[in-house]
């Protein structure tokens, strides 16, 4: 297979339906995320941004449509296929392993890229030791790259929300995605928390990886993305750059119609 060209979308979505019983979640959504590039979906509450998450990393199969990753279909994919294949992703509420440190959550991030065999796990062989021990080696400089090195011994539960949405980022940077969604990284944090994310997230784009982004805060996103699609009611109403999307009348209209929220300039 050829190289992918750095001009090619890393991810297509070809008119996308998600019907649950009678209630049509997304209706006939068409998608392509950049490679490289922080790509945001934005709308209303209810406007379908989660349904298109959890059908892009295999949660829900598609009603109908198509979904290709790198030119590789994936619509029919399980999660842990799709994560093996480069995708990865965090959630609207927060789900670490409470009960483990900083440094052994972002391990279980890793453990999706060791090829252990089976009776290696179970007798400890040397060959696994000095694998756990580069895989405790990986995940610290991980930690250091998002902020949260000094901590790495503290259980996941003791953090403040902020630094917890930062680990579950560096959890799903552990398992090496090309491919990153982000649920509402900034969802009830602080402004000096936002910008701590938002400062994560352009840098994650720094190393190459492509961020796909739901996000509410509206500054944040006009910040720092580079394209954004809107959604409304489950259907696509807009798409362009933070410039465009901020002087889109349906956008506008679409936000206004909530009661506001949406910032012109």
């Amino acid at each position: 297979m050829a190289a992918e060209s750095v001009n090619d979308p890393i991810l297509e979505i070809e008119e996308l339906v998600m019907a649950f019983g009678g209630l049509t979640a997304l209706m006939n959504i068409n998608l392509r995320v950049p490679r490289g590039k922080i790509k945001a979906v934005i709308g209303p509450n209810g406007a379908g941004k989660t349904t298109l998450f959890n059908i892009i990393t295999g949660v829900f199969p598609p009603t109908e449509g198509l979904i290709r990753f790198n030119g590789q279909t994936i619509s029919d994919r399980k999660p842990h296929q799709i994560a093996e294949l480069g995708i990865s992703r965090t959630f609207q509420t927060v789900e670490l392993f409470n009960n483990m440190t900083v440094l052994e959550n972002v391990m279980t991030g890793r453990h999706l890229r060791i090829r252990s065999p089976f009776f290696g796990c179970g007798l400890a062989l040397p060959s696994l030791r000095r694998q756990e021990k580069s895989l405790q080696e990986e995940a610290m400089a991980l930690l250091d790259f998002i902020g949260l090195a000094a901590k790495s011994e503290i259980m996941a539960d003791a953090l403040p929300l902020g630094e917890r949405k930062i680990l579950e980022i560096g959890r799903a940077l552990a398992t090496e995605p090309q491919l990153v969604c982000l649920d509402e990284p900034a969802a009830g944090l602080n402004e000096t928390e936002t910008e701590t994310a938002a400062h994560l997230i352009q840098a994650i784009r720094q190393k190459g990886i492509t961020v796909l982004l739901v996000e509410h805060d509206m500054k944040m996103i006009m910040d720092i993305s580079d394209e954004i699609t809107v959604l409304n009611y489950g259907e696509k109403i807009a798409e362009g750059t933070p410039k465009e999307i901020q002087r889109n009348p349906l956008v506008i209209e679409a936000y206004l119609g909530q009661g506001g929220g949406f910032e012109i300039g």
